[in-house]
């Protein structure tokens, strides 16, 4: 059995991969949008694919990672998620987006499925509470990755090359890094139906998930057009505000309060759905992008242990694809209306952990709203 700090660093460099990853795509929506002349409404649609190649690639990679095992199954999916990346920046029609995204998000899905699983394994053998530092690192990569982006504007670089230069970088140090002898628990004969629906518990824990999920998975997509469109923020620094949002979530999941906390009082209740709050009227009334920052990393305080929590109560895979499932499915639908009137409105709720079901039905109703900034 290899030592606590290696595993952890496998593990790590894994999640700081898939996150560096969604990252550097969500720095460059805008660029994408503005590329193939898409309007909001478009975009929500293709948004959509990718939700729909997460959905359909839960079971797959959950049968795939019991049969050969976590570890193999990530390192292999890490390539694939990489290649997909890439993919996205040779797309020159609504079309072949929507196609490239299915197959990205099929792809991100699945690693999200095989590295907590794996990174299950290492937290039962060792015995310490060791999610929450693991979903830092995912933040921690998201965030270096629309950083990247920043970078990637200001050398005036394409979106391929781009995404052919940051994801070919970061792919080999994560492999590099993560490959340490580990094995893996594999079930040779399968158990159970290839999907199931959470039960008892499980519900709860799968609404936790979404919750939180709902608003992450919103900032991530639409927070570098909000910058820009709505606060005129340029494109490169439009690209940093998922870098906020990430800097925010790493603070508080390593300081414990990303899902290592279950019935801690405080910050872990209703003090993080309080700083989601102010975090949204700053972003709705405040002026500027700093405005639009300060409401960001708010939203990243405040959201920081809904979707681990998701993870953590069963360390079960099953938990999290249920969890992950309900965030892509949750994002689309909800930005499918980001072409109305209330776009700057609805965004600045979106990120209402206890309030998610209630964000869906106020952006169904939304159309018959009027708010023009000042």
């Amino acid at each position: 059995m290899i030592n606590v700090v290696s595993a952890w660093r496998a593990v790590t460099a894994m999640f700081i991969l898939n996150g560096a990853l969604f990252g550097i795509w969500a720095s460059r929506i805008p660029a994408v949008r503005d590329h193939l002349q898409l309007s909001h409404e478009a975009l929500g649609y293709g948004l959509l694919f990718m939700a729909a190649g997460a959905v359909c690639s839960f079971p797959i990679t959950g049968r795939l990672t019991d049969r050969f095992g976590a570890v193999a199954i990530t390192r292999v999916i890490a390539v694939l998620y990489t290649g997909s990346l890439v993919l996205l920046g040779l797309a020159d029609s609504f079309t072949l987006l929507a196609v490239f995204l299915f197959v990205f998000g099929a792809f991100h899905g699945s690693m999200d499925v095989a590295m907590n699983a794996w990174a299950a394994e290492v937290e039962s053998a060792y015995e310490k509470p060791l999610m929450s530092s693991f979903h830092a690192m995912w933040s921690l990569g998201a965030g270096l990755g629309a950083i990247s982006g920043y970078a990637a504007v200001q050398m005036q670089m394409s979106v391929l090359q781009h995404f052919l230069a940051a994801g070919g970088l970061v792919v080999a140090l994560a492999l590099a890094l993560s490959w340490v002898q580990w094995t893996s628990r594999r079930s040779v004969q399968s158990q159970g139906s290839v999907f199931a629906f959470p039960s008892g518990a499980l519900i709860l824990v799968g609404f936790t998930a979404l919750c939180g999920a709902l608003g992450e998975g919103a900032v991530a997509d639409w927070s570098a057009i909000f910058l820009r469109d709505v606060t005129g923020a340029a494109e490169s620094v439009a690209t940093l505000g998922y870098a906020v949002f990430s800097v925010a979530m790493v603070v508080c999941r390593l300081a414990g309060g990303g899902g290592d906390c279950p019935g801690r009082a405080g910050f872990c209740g209703t003090g993080r759905r309080d700083v989601c709050r102010y975090g949204r009227v700053l972003c709705c009334l405040g002026r500027g992008c700093s405005a639009g920052f300060g409401g960001l990393y708010a939203d990243g305080r405040g959201l920081c242990g809904d979707y681990a929590i998701g993870v953590q109560p069963g360390r079960q895979r099953s938990a999290d694809t249920s969890g992950a499932g309900y965030r892509k499915r949750g994002d689309a639908w909800l930005w499918r209306s980001a072409d109305w009137p209330a776009f700057d409105w609805i965004f600045g709720r979106v990120a209402d952990a206890e309030n998610g079901l209630w964000c869906l039905i106020a952006a169904c109703r939304s159309d018959r709203r009027v708010c023009r900034r000042a």
